[in-house]
């Protein structure tokens, strides 16, 4: 079994080289694939503005999509609501691109993208990097739960969250109590579905529409301050003693639930490690953070050297 492809600054796997010079080249002559963007909680597409600048001016030529749905507090809408709505709004442009397109999609709407991918059995994402999103769910208490919910803290949260009326707000959908995990299985309508920790119909064919995919970058940091814990960026999580397990010894992993193994022996899983960046900088700060990342991340998609500090 291979493990998730992790990669520093500067290193370079020789024998992939050429190959990967090959491939940058033929991605020159014909074009950039159309980039698709999906924003995350209380964000609109305005909030991408930067990104869709450097994208511009550093890929020119790309189409690029920055979806406006479901923006600011319309963002608390149920998740499968939201993937449905996505779903419509992205698949004419999918249509429109017979080599296929990339995703970009932030915090949140990493999720609603997985759901997407999952449930779209003819959709043709070649790449989906997933760009600060709680991709095993999350649970602290951040400024968002204050926010939204200042009558709780994460530890009494569930009360909420894991009942019919709290499965109608988005953050319910994919909180992960890790001291009430039955709760947690039983009653989130999205996560817990998505990653078949409790009964699906269907989870095999969920799984071999997400494998459509060539890549998966998960990107995420240590100083995130929202995303809690932030390894969840990259399927890692709490265990009922809040001790961070690796997505390597996860068990949607090591039981290939819906595709991470696979992707990983593939060699198409990609873990982007980045230090320095809060979690609203990840698309919207104009420095070498926001130049590294949406630079490495597009050259990652085609396949060629990355330049983003990679584990």
């Amino acid at each position: 079994m291979s493990s998730p492809t992790r990669r520093s600054r500067g290193s370079r796997a020789a024998g992939l080289l050429w190959p990967l010079f090959a491939a940058c080249l033929w991605a020159a002559v014909v074009g950039y694939k159309p980039v698709v963007i999906v924003h995350g909680l209380f964000d609109s597409s305005a909030d991408f503005r930067n990104l869709l600048r450097f994208i511009n001016q550093s890929h020119p030529g790309t189409n690029v999509t920055v979806i406006d749905l479901f923006d600011r507090s319309a963002s608390l809408q149920p998740m499968w609501k939201q993937v449905e709505g996505f779903k419509a709004a992205i698949y004419p442009i999918m249509q429109n691109a017979a080599g296929g397109v990339h995703f970009i999609c932030y915090s949140q709407g990493g999720l609603i993208c997985r759901g997407i991918l999952s449930t779209l059995s003819d959709h043709n994402v070649q790449s989906f990097i997933s760009l600060s999103s709680p991709q095993a769910g999350q649970y602290g208490d951040t400024d968002y739960l204050k926010y939204l919910f200042p009558q709780f803290v994460k530890s009494n949260l569930y009360h909420l969250c894991y009942t019919a009326i709290g499965q109608r707000i988005s953050i319910c959908n994919y909180w992960n109590d890790p001291h009430h995990r039955d709760l947690y299985v039983n009653s989130s309508d999205y996560l817990a579905l998505l990653n078949s920790e409790r009964a699906n119909p269907n989870s095999t064919e969920w799984k071999k529409n997400f494998l459509k995919i060539q890549k998966l970058v998960l990107i995420g940091g240590p100083d995130d301050g929202v995303i809690t814990p932030w390894q969840s960026s990259q399927f890692g999580f709490y265990d009922n003693n809040e001790t961070v397990v690796e997505m390597q010894q996860q068990d949607v992993f090591l039981r290939d639930i819906f595709g991470l193994k696979t992707l990983a022996a593939r060699g198409d899983l990609i873990l982007c490690s980045v230090p320095g960046i809060q979690h609203v900088y990840w698309h919207s700060n104009e420095t070498q953070c926001l130049s590294d990342a949406a630079s490495s991340c597009l050259r990652v998609q085609n396949h060629c050297p990355a330049r983003l500090t990679m584990q």
